[in-house]
């Protein structure tokens, strides 16, 4: 997309007496002869192509008092848009005062360290009670709306039991730029998991197309050929408990190079080593007998565990307004650091 030039012309005239804001265009001489939802964009900067697209078509954008509705048309130097702006409609879903621990927030984005238990997003079977109907509360006046709907940007998911951080968009612009870099792989993300047995490397790339399983439609599956989407998780064995030859659990780090449902879930069952308490892809494993308390409590805690153990400890991506690398990092919770502890209670032998 071009850039902004240095000699067009954007004006935000306020207030809009029927709400929202209203913006004028004029078109400069290097700028004759590109698309107006180009020009548009680059021009006002702060509205997606989408976004613009979507005005263009409720016939919100005007030159010389006449509706233009085709994105298609091809702009002349010295001509003078106007688009209205909307002020953004409610969200849907309602605001609900649900705690949130809030790592850091800025006029663009909000990054969170969600706690397991709590899903994303509304969806069947959850209508409510999600992170999305806290950020609306949280957020209040500040979002500026996603698609002209006050409502934040979601760009990326944390399954319901997984702990750990999350961004989220306030604004248009904000969303635009965090789907480009997930879209990209360019963000980073590291998880800590811990797993039935232990790999046989140490560390390694796990490769393979994940879709939908053919036999269970709630699961997800590495499948094989060309079906289902490509997908590479990079892992390294941090620590292992129990037995050397044999041992019991391992304590791993997962970063994703692409961003699938349940990504590291499926490669590591596919690998052969499940997430301890995880519901859909995890099987606990037979307990040898205990020689001491501390053994007998470990495995206790392993076959107990209410939840797949993966948490979200890093997450960095460029900031959309500043440009610079931001990184966050996120402290294990109670359940997951205790279950952790307990399992160093088997010794190494």
């Amino acid at each position: 997309m071009p850039g902004k030039s240095d000699t067009s012309k954007s004006l935000l005239l306020s207030p809009d007496p029927a709400g929202g804001t209203s913006h004028r265009a004029c078109v400069a001489a290097e700028q004759a002869g590109e698309r107006l939802d180009r020009f548009l964009a680059a021009t006002l900067g702060e509205l997606s192509r989408a976004r613009l697209q979507g005005l263009l078509a409720s016939g919100e954008v005007t030159r010389d008092g006449a509706t233009i509705k085709d994105g298609n048309t091809r702009v002349k130097q010295g001509q003078t848009y106007h688009v209205r702006v909307p002020p953004p409609s409610p969200a849907e879903p309602q605001g609900q005062d649900i705690p949130l621990n809030v790592v850091y927030e800025d006029k663009d984005l909000i990054v969170i360290d969600k706690q397991a238990g709590l899903v994303v997003h509304p969806a069947a079977g959850n209508p409510d009670g999600t992170l999305v109907n806290a950020l609306i509360a949280h957020c209040g006046a500040s979002l500026k709306g996603i698609g002209g709907v006050a409502r934040p940007g979601i760009v990326h998911r944390l399954d319901k039991d997984t702990s750990g951080l999350l961004v989220a968009a306030k604004n248009e612009r904000a969303m635009a730029s965090l789907a480009k870099q997930f879209a990209n792989h360019t963000i980073e993300r590291a998880y800590h998991a811990v797993v039935w047995g232990s790999p046989r490397l140490g560390q390694g790339m796990i490769e393979g197309q994940i879709g939908r399983n053919p036999f269970d439609r709630k699961r997800m599956a590495v499948l094989r050929g060309e079906q289902g989407k490509r997908a590479r998780t990079r892992y390294s064995v941090i620590e292992r408990f129990g037995d050397d030859k044999r041992p019991f659990a391992s304590l791993i780090e997962c970063r994703l190079e692409t961003g699938r449902t349940h990504q590291i879930r499926v490669h590591l069952t596919h690998l052969g080593h499940p997430l301890i308490g995880d519901p859909s892809y995890g099987r606990a494993r037979a307990a040898p007998r205990a020689k001491t308390e501390a053994e007998a409590e470990a495995y206790r805690t392993a076959s107990q565990f209410p939840r797949q153990a993966l948490h979200a400890f890093i997450l960095g991506f460029q900031h959309p307004s500043t440009h610079k690398t931001v990184r966050f990092e996120s402290s294990w919770p109670e359940d997951f650091s205790n279950l952790v502890k307990a399992l160093r209670g088997l010794k190494i032998r």
